[in-house]
C-alpha cells in the first residue's frame, strides 16, 4: 500500500527551515508497504520530521504526525499500484556486433531505471552521466560553438540472445526478430542549421516547418509499416549554429552539439520509429568528433563507451573517428555490415595520407564479415559505387556527375580492384541528399542511396540517363540507374527470397513512387526517374 502522505511535499515546501523533514517524508513517499510496514514507516518518519523541526513547527508537526498514520481511502479501495511516473526521453533498441541487442534509455533520472527482460527485473547499467561537457574545437567557428550539454543520462542493458520480450518502465521495446523480413531505410534526418558564409553547406532549414523539415512525418509514416529493422544510413545531427535573427523560419530552435539539439533532430521526431524496431546505426560525417560526435559515442553507438575515443579530447580524434565494422545476422543466411566510413577525406588518396592504412584495416576485417555468410548487406555513410551531381562550371554548362567517394575507392582498390568484397550483393549508404539506384554489368554490387529523410535536399538533378561513358568508380559499368530528386521520403526493402528483396520508395505520405527489385547483386527500377 501507498501511505497517505503525498501531499506533504506541497505543505512543507514554503518553509526553508522544514526543508530536511520534507525530504525525508517525499522520499518516504515512494516506498511501498503492507498496512503493518506503512504504519511503521510512518510513524518513524514523522519522528523523525519532529527531531528536525523547531518548536514554532511542534504543532504542525504533531498535527502532521496524526495525518500520517491514516492510509489514503483511494488507495485503500484501489487493489491496483500507480504506475511509475515515466521520465525517460528515449527508449529503444540499437543493434551491435554478431546481433548483440542493446536496450538504451535517455533520462532525466537520476538513477537508471529498471528493465524487465523476459520478466526478469534487472537494474540497467550506467552508459554516460549527465554532464556538460567543455567547449572542443569544432568545425564551427568558436564564436558559433558551445559546450555541449546533456542533462541526461544514458543507460544500457544487454539483450541476452532470444530474448521474447523488454521493456522498462511498462513500455514494451522492439526486440530483434530471428529472421528479418521488413526493413526501412532512412538517411540525412536532422534539420541543417549551419552558418558557413563562405562554404556550400551554409543553409537554415525552417526546422518547426513540416513540410520543410518532414522527418517527423516520415518517421510516423514507416513505424506504420511495421518493419522488423530500421538502417540508418548516417547524418543524424544537423543543428549546428544558432539561427540568426534575420531568418525567421528557424527562430527557437535547439543547437549545438548537446541533447536539446539532438532531440530535436533525432530522437524526439524519430520516436514512433524507434519505439517499433530495432535501430542498425551507420555512423555520418556530421557525428565525427568535430561535429556531433560526443552525442554520437554517448546516444547511439552500440559498442561501449571509452575514454579516448568519447571525442572529448581532440587530440583523441583519431581515435574517437573510426572505428572496426560489425555484422548483424538478418537470417536465412545473411547479414548487415556496418561500416564507420565517416571520416571526411575528399579525392583520391594515398599511402602518405592518414585515413589510408585506416580505411584498408577496414576493407580487411570488411572482407573478413562478409565471407562468414553467402549474402551480405553493407552499410556506410558515403556512397562508395553512386553519383552526385553539380552545376556546370559557368552558366549553361552541363551538370557535372561526380563519382562516388574516391578516397575509400583508392584506399579499397589498393587491395582488390573490384573495390567490394566478394560476398557482398548490397550496398547501402546516405550523404547525397538525394534516393539513387545504381546496378552494374560488371561484378559491383547494387548501391542504393538514401540521403532524403529530413535534410535540405540536393538542389542539382541529376539526369535521367547517363552517358554511356559514366562510371560512378573505375571499372564499375552501369547496368540500370533511377533516381528522385527534390523529394523526400524513406525506402522499404521486403524480403521475398534468401537473396531477393523488393524496394519501395515512399514519400512523405506514404505514396510509393518508385518499385524496385533486388536479385542477387542486380536490381532494377520500375522509374528511370521520378518526376
Amino acid at each position: 500500500m501507498r501511505c497517505g502522505y503525498r501531499f506533504l511535499a506541497e505543505k512543507l515546501g514554503a518553509s526553508a527551515e522544514m526543508t530536511s523533514a520534507t525530504q525525508i517524508i517525499a522520499r518516504a513517499s515512494w516506498s511501498e508497504a503492507n498496512d503493518q510496514r506503512c504504519s511503521s514507516a510512518v510513524f518513524s518518519i514523522a519522528a523523525q520530521a519532529i527531531l528536525d523541526l523547531s518548536m514554532r513547527h511542534l504543532l504542525f508537526a504533531i498535527a502532521l504526525f496524526i495525518s500520517l498514520a491514516t492510509p489514503v481511502q483511494a488507495h485503500k479501495h484501489n487493489p491496483k499500484k500507480s504506475p511509475p511516473v515515466a521520465i525517460a526521453a528515449s527508449r529503444f533498441v540499437v543493434m551491435g556486433a554478431d546481433g548483440q541487442s542493446v536496450a538504451r534509455v535517455i533520462t532525466s533520472a537520476i538513477v537508471c531505471p529498471t528493465i524487465v527482460i523476459d520478466a526478469t527485473r534487472q537494474p540497467m547499467q550506467l552508459r554516460a552521466r549527465a554532464d556538460t561537457l567543455p567547449l572542443r574545437p569544432t568545425r564551427s567557428e568558436p564564436a558559433d560553438s558551445k559546450p555541449s550539454a546533456f542533462p541526461v543520462q544514458t543507460c544500457d542493458a544487454v539483450l541476452p540472445k532470444g530474448t521474447k520480450t523488454a521493456s522498462v518502465e511498462g513500455t514494451m521495446l522492439p526486440v530483434p526478430k530471428p529472421i528479418i523480413e521488413r526493413i526501412v531505410v532512412i538517411g540525412d534526418t536532422g534539420c541543417r542549421l549551419k552558418s558557413a558564409p563562405k562554404k556550400a553547406d551554409g543553409a537554415w532549414q525552417a526546422c518547426g516547418d513540416p513540410a520543410a523539415y518532414p522527418f517527423g512525418k516520415i518517421a510516423a509514416a514507416a513505424a506504420a509499416w511495421k518493419p522488423d529493422l530500421i538502417v540508418h544510413v548516417g547524418d543524424y545531427h544537423y543543428r549546428e549554429n544558432k539561427c540568426p535573427d534575420d531568418q525567421p523560419q528557424c527562430q527557437s530552435s535547439p543547437w549545438g552539439y548537446g541533447w536539446d539539439a539532438w532531440d530535436a533532430d533525432f530522437f524526439g521526431p524519430g520516436a514512433p520509429l524507434l519505439q517499433v524496431a530495432p535501430l542498425a546505426a551507420t555512423r555520418g560525417n556530421h557525428e565525427n568528433c568535430n561535429r556531433a560526435g560526443q552525442g554520437w559515442w554517448r546516444l547511439i553507438d552500440p559498442r561501449p563507451l571509452e575514454a579516448g575515443r568519447d571525442c572529448l579530447d581532440a587530440s583523441n580524434d583519431a581515435t574517437g573517428d573510426f572505428s572496426e565494422p560489425y555484422a548483424i545476422p538478418l537470417g536465412m543466411d545473411t547479414q548487415l555490415i556496418i561500416l564507420d566510413l565517416a571520416k571526411e577525406a575528399k579525392g583520391p588518396i594515398t599511402a602518405i595520407d592518414p585515413e589510408f592504412a585506416r580505411f584498408q584495416d577496414v576493407y580487411r576485417k570488411y572482407e573478413t564479415l562478409a565471407a562468414r555468410t553467402p549474402y551480405n548487406i553493407a552499410a556506410n555513410h558515403h556512397p562508395i559505387l553512386a553519383f552526385a551531381a553539380k552545376d556546370g562550371a559557368a552558366l549553361g554548362d552541363p551538370v557535372r556527375l561526380m563519382p562516388g567517394n574516391e578516397a575509400i575507392q583508392s584506399a579499397f582498390s589498393s587491395i582488390n580492384p573490384w573495390i567490394i568484397p566478394d560476398h557482398v550483393q548490397l550496398l547501402l549508404s546516405g550523404h547525397v541528399h538525394v534516393w539513387e539506384q545504381l546496378s552494374f554489368k560488371s561484378q559491383h554490387p547494387s548501391q542504393f542511396v538514401a540521403g532524403f529523410s529530413g535534410t535540405f535536399e540536393d538542389v542539382v538533378k541529376l539526369p535521367e540517363k547517363l552517358d554511356e561513358y559514366a562510371m560512378p568508380a573505375p571499372g564499375a559499368e552501369v547496368a540500370s540507374f533511377s533516381s528522385w530528386v527534390f523529394g523526400f521520403g524513406w525506402m522499404s526493402m521486403e524480403r521475398t527470397g534468401p537473396q531477393n528483396w523488393n524496394v519501395t520508395v515512399w514519400d512523405v505520405n506514404s505514396k510509393a513512387v518508385n518499385h524496385c527489385t533486388i536479385t542477387g547483386k542486380d536490381s532494377k527500377c520500375d522509374l528511370a526517374q521520378v518526376k
